[in-house]
């Protein structure tokens, strides 16, 4: 039976940290954070309160900046200028996806790289590559810390990652190469995935399928992170990985309680991280 990696209880922990750091300012400002919300779909909405909720748990200042659907890229775009001019703000977030009329990559390109807490500005996607000081992305960055939480030495393990975006399969494929992990990609358009899975140690699951791995696919002792999220026609939350794969695996994370809390509190260590940085300079 799995041990199960409880990311609720790692990031309080990492939580804590941060509120520590932060009622010791005396002489500076609070971190402060940033979020742009347009328009009103429901997901999104309860995303942004999750995130204003951690920010006032921790003292970190938060704003929300919510729009209507029907705004102009330009206006979109002069708002993130302000933002990036406003010496108060640490870091800008905007919360995807956009209404279908605005363009995302331009938006997102528009943020200053040193207030991008999310990690997907181009030169801070290319300073992850590079193995260089970064912000990186939540989900990413919240798994690599479960791993160090749970002393998971990933060194030269054959380790696989289903899913290819830009939010979490391929930035979370470059942290594990800088682990020293051997890692294979998988996607849609991979033909030999059970075989994979069955040679693999480590699995990260992002594929957005709900129960997508199955039990028979899996060889014992193997480490699973499961990223999806799914809900059930009995309204519960349930991952890409399915939940009886925990008989034989020797470390799995849950749905919920996994992987979801440790993304907002990378999101809070990134915006401490910004932080310091503006206030060092």
């Amino acid at each position: 039976m799995a041990t199960i990696m409880d990311g609720k209880t790692v990031s309080a922990s990492v939580k804590e940290k941060i509120k520590e750091e932060v009622e010791a300012i005396v002489n500076n400002r609070k971190p402060k954070l940033v979020v742009v919300l347009v328009g009103e779909d429901p997901a999104s909405q309860t995303y942004v309160a999750a995130k204003q909720k951690a920010c006032e748990q921790v003292g970190i200042l938060s704003e929300a900046k919510k729009l209507n659907k029907s705004i102009l890229q330009s206006e979109l775009l002069e708002l993130i200028e302000s933002l990036n001019r406003d010496s108060s703000v640490d870091g800008i977030l905007v919360q995807l996806p956009l209404p279908s009329h605005l363009n995302e990559k331009e938006v997102m390109f528009a943020i200053d790289p040193t207030k991008d807490v999310d990690g997907f500005h181009p030169v801070n996607v290319g300073k992850l590559h590079l193995k260089q000081e970064t912000f990186i992305p939540a989900t990413p960055k919240g798994i690599m810390k479960l791993f160090e939480a749970y002393k998971i030495d990933l060194t030269g393990k054959k380790t696989l990652v289903i899913g290819r975006s830009n939010l979490v399969g391929r930035p979370i494929a470059q942290l594990l190469l800088n682990a020293n992990a051997t890692v294979t990609i998988a996607h849609s358009k991979t033909t030999n995935l059970q075989e994979l899975c069955k040679d693999s140690e480590v699995i990260v699951v992002a594929i957005g399928i709900k129960h997508f791995i199955m039990k028979e696919w899996l060889t014992p002792g193997v480490i699973l992170i499961d990223v999806g999220i799914h809900r059930t026609q009995d309204n519960k939350l349930t991952g890409d990985v399915s939940p009886d794969c925990m008989e034989i695996a020797s470390y799995m994370t849950p749905v919920p309680k996994g992987v979801g809390p440790m993304t907002i509190a990378m999101l809070l260590e990134n915006t401490m991280q910004a932080y310091r940085k503006r206030v060092n300079n």
